[in-house]
C-alpha cells in the first residue's frame, strides 16, 4: 500500500493501522516526516504572507510618513521641530529629535518603535528595550539607508523564508518523533489492558499512524486560523483512543491446549 493510501486509511481505520505494524521502519519514519511537513504548511503560509506584508508596510511608512532623518555622532536629527507619532493598526512609530519623549513616556505603548534623541526604543508587550546610538560611533545612518536595508531584506525573501521554513520543519519533526515514541510507551500499558502481545517496535509503527487524525484536524484549524481550547488534552486523548482501538484489532493468541 502506498504511503498516501496509508494516510487516508489512518484517518478512520484502526484495523488498517494495526496491519501497518509489519511494514519496514524506514517507511514509517518517512511517514512521520510527511505528517510533520503537512502540519507546518499553514505556519509557513502565514509566515510568508506576514513577512511580505510587513516589508511592504515598512516601505510605505518610511517613504510616505517618516520625515528625512540622520543618526550621527550619537544623536538623531530630523526635518521636524516636534515629535511625530504614526499610529498603525497594532503598533506605533515615534520620531523625536527634540528629546521631549523619554522611556517613561513609552510605558503606555503596547507595541512601538521609537527613534529618540539619543537612542532607539522598542516596546513589545509592555517591555521596553533601548539601544544607544553611541554603539554606532563612526557610522552615519539616514532615512535612505533604512530604505536600502528594507529593500535588501525584501530581495532576500527567497532565501529567508526557505531557511526559516527548514528550521520549523526540523523542529516539528523532532517534536513529532518524540510524541510518537511517548505514545508507543503508553501503548505498552494499552496492550496490557487489551490483553494483546505486541512488542514496542510494532507499537511505535502503530503510534506513528495513530497521530494522523489529530494532525489533520489541527492542521485544518491552523489553516482557518482558529484556536482550539484544550488542544493538548484533545490531541493526546484522540491519539491514545485510536492506538487502543488499533491494538484491539490485533488477534489474541489462543492459549495452548494441554493434552
Amino acid at each position: 500500500m502506498n504511503i498516501f493510501k496509508q494516510f487516508y486509511k489512518s484517518t478512520y481505520s484502526p484495523k488498517d493501522i494495526a496491519s501497518f505494524r509489519f511494514q519496514g521502519i524506514g517507511k514509517t519514519i518517512l511517514y512521520v516526516f510527511i505528517l510533520s511537513l503537512l502540519s507546518i504548511l499553514p505556519t509557513i503560509y502565514y509566515l510568508s504572507t506576514m513577512l511580505t506584508a510587513g516589508i511592504e508596510n515598512t516601505k510605505s511608512v518610511i517613504n510616505d510618513d517618516i520625515p528625512s532623518f540622520t543618526i550621527e555622532n550619537g544623536a538623531l536629527s530630523a526635518e521636524t521641530d516636534v515629535p511625530i507619532t504614526i499610529e498603525k493598526a497594532d503598533y506605533s512609530i515615534i520620531i523625536d529629535p527634540t528629546g521631549v519623549i523619554t522611556n517613561d513616556n513609552l510605558e503606555d505603548q503596547e507595541n512601538a518603535f521609537a527613534l529618540l534623541k539619543n537612542e532607539i526604543a522598542v516596546t513589545a508587550g509592555g517591555r521596553i528595550d533601548t539601544y544607544s546610538y553611541s554603539m554606532l560611533e563612526g557610522l552615519k545612518l539616514t532615512k535612505e539607508d533604512f530604505i536600502d536595508i528594507v529593500d535588501k531584506v525584501d530581495g532576500m525573501k527567497g532565501i529567508i523564508i526557505p531557511i526559516i521554513s527548514t528550521i520549523i520543519f526540523l523542529f516539528s519533526s523532532a517534536v513529532n518523533f518524540i510524541e510518537v515514541s511517548i505514545l508507543a510507551w503508553i501503548g505498552i500499558a494499552l496492550k496490557n489492558l487489551a490483553g494483546r502481545n505486541v512488542s514496542y517496535r510494532y507499537l511505535w509503527r502503530m503510534a506513528a499512524y495513530s497521530v494522523t487524525l489529530p494532525t489533520v484536524f489541527f492542521t485544518i484549524m491552523s489553516a482557518l486560523n482558529t484556536s482550539v481550547p484544550n488542544s493538548f488534552v484533545i490531541n493526546w486523548f484522540v491519539e491514545i483512543i485510536i492506538l487502543f482501538l488499533a491494538i484491539k484489532e490485533i488477534t489474541k493468541k489462543k492459549p495452548a491446549i494441554e493434552n
